[in-house]
């Protein structure tokens, strides 16, 4: 099983100056892996008591039956995870508040290869950063998966997001949140966080902007793209025009679906 290596962040702490409302209602962030998942869960911490956030787990498919409490409806609880759709996690989740938070699949075969890459993960693909593959080698990599150990991206995005469409589901871009985030004190901003804490039965509160620009700082994250270490390959910052054409071939209608083109 792969690990990753996550700094502790001081978001309780920086939690419990605001007053907060308890939820009444499970609320569970789910993401493709790779998305800003951090990004999202930090944010939104910064709005639920801490006694009502659930930490056991980074909850996956595998682990599921370990940990339904996160969705107890008598105890709501807000929980995050990479949760693929199935039989399963629709009835365990039917209780929740569900947002699924998905990634540009141009941006995110980047963000997975980095990842990769760095020294907070460790797992089968070690061998990817010794520099004896190109960067169009790695980058394919992550579009049709390693054989036998690493899935492709067809299948990361049927399952963790495409198949939760129409299921309630409310879903978010990551670019959106980028976008907002950088226009914080627009109206444009307070709409859109208002919306998706409304998704998850959050009232918005006066001080959001404050709450939004803590949960949402680089440093309270370990997996954030200015906190990995020991990339020793350099990769571009836009995926070059036949892997794009590769990711359309690959997934013919992903993006279209997920609203990015």
């Amino acid at each position: 099983m792969p690990t990753v290596r996550i700094k502790p962040d001081t978001l309780d702490e920086e939690n419990r100056r605001f007053a907060q409302v308890p939820l009444t209602k499970p609320v569970f962030l789910n993401s493709v892996p790779k998305s800003g998942s951090h990004l999202l869960r930090n944010i939104i911490r910064m709005f639920v008591p801490v006694e009502q956030q659930y930490k056991a787990q980074f909850i996956q498919h595998a682990i599921l039956d370990d940990h339904v409490e996160a969705f107890d409806a008598d105890h709501p609880m807000l929980s995050w995870g990479h949760l693929l759709f199935s039989d399963a996690s629709a009835i365990e989740t039917s209780t929740a508040n569900v947002i699924l938070l998905v990634r540009d699949p141009y941006k995110w075969v980047l963000a997975r290869t980095r990842f990769f890459l760095s020294d907070e993960y460790k797992g089968n693909v070690e061998h990817l950063k010794n520099g004896a593959l190109k960067v169009e080698d790695l980058l394919n990599l992550m579009i049709f998966g390693i054989f036998r150990k690493t899935p492709s991206m067809a299948e990361i995005f049927n399952f963790n997001a495409i198949s939760w469409m129409g299921t309630g589901a409310h879903f978010v871009r990551y670019e959106e949140i980028i976008a907002n985030l950088r226009a914080l004190d627009s109206a444009e901003a307070e709409q859109f966080f208002g919306d998706l804490l409304g998704k998850c039965g959050i009232a918005l509160p006066s001080d959001w902007r404050e709450r939004v620009r803590l949960g949402s700082d680089p440093s309270q994250s370990g997996t954030a793209r200015e906190n990995l270490t020991g990339m020793g390959i350099e990769l571009p910052e836009e995926l070059p025009e036949m892997q794009k054409r590769l990711v359309d071939y690959a997934a013919p209608g992903l993006r279209a679906m997920l609203g990015y083109s």
